[in-house]
């Protein structure tokens, strides 16, 4: 019974670093509330691997995950990114709207996850916690770039979230059962390492994070490129005068 429950321990790990998240925003420590998300998806990462490691995967730890992704992923980045970068604009709606779209689009990605079949191997659409990681970190880049830029990069992320882009699926990535034991440490170290160097791990993260969310735009935009072409073809032969 213990052992079944030891998955849940980190998806609530993983949630509880979400609100963690969030309440360091809102006292304005906009670093450690990013790099509370960055450790929130390293238990993301590894709830699914110690329950398939110790063989005790469940309905009611995949909905958990998903509940704790919404928040940790999805309304703890859009947060932040709404107190670092869009505070003090003015309160307009469009700037309320931007900030909303973001978790109702997670909430979307795993809704249709959880029901619909994947393809083995790859994600379709971008997983929240890449998306979410993206954001909680390009936030602390506000000194560098305007709120449109953000706007835009928020409007980016939310549409990939529910694209039919077929993103890498590293998560059959096993876990030795051996390695479980040692977990604990492996998050306790990487938590006291990101509370020392909050900002320098999250700027450092934040380069996988968004070349991972650009491969599935780079294929996006291949496809209608690859479908223009097709419809160019297409369109010479229908008007090719025959002989």
């Amino acid at each position: 019974m213990i052992t079944k429950s030891i998955p849940n321990l980190f998806t609530l790990g993983n949630l509880f670093l979400g609100m963690l998240a969030m309440m360091l925003a809102l006292d304005g420590r906009f670093s450690l509330a990013a790099i509370m998300v960055i450790v929130a998806m390293l238990l993301d990462g590894l709830d699914g691997r110690v329950a398939r490691a110790l063989n005790c995967q469940s309905e009611f730890g995949k909905q958990l995950d998903s509940l704790s992704d919404i928040i940790s992923f999805g309304i703890a980045p859009a947060l932040i990114m709404y107190l670092i970068s869009f505070h003090d604009l003015p309160q307009t709606g469009l700037v309320w709207v931007v900030t909303a779209i973001f978790p109702m689009c997670g909430a979307l990605r795993l809704a249709r996850f959880n029901v619909q079949k994947g393809i083995p191997g790859y994600f379709i659409g971008l997983p929240i916690p890449a998306a979410g990681g993206v954001l909680a970190t390009l936030s602390l880049f506000h000194k560098d770039f305007s709120a449109p830029y953000f706007i835009i990069s928020m409007l980016l992320l939310s549409y990939l979230m529910v694209s039919s882009v077929k993103y890498p699926n590293f998560k059959k990535l096993g876990l030795p059962r051996k390695a479980v034991a040692i977990t604990p440490f492996v998050v306790i170290l990487a938590v006291a390492i990101a509370v020392m160097f909050p900002e320098q791990i999250s700027k450092l993260i934040f380069v996988p994070l968004v070349l991972y969310a650009g491969y599935g735009l780079k294929q996006n935009v291949d496809k209608l490129l690859r479908r223009k072409r097709r419809d160019d073809d297409d369109s010479e032969r229908a008007y090719r005068p025959k002989r």
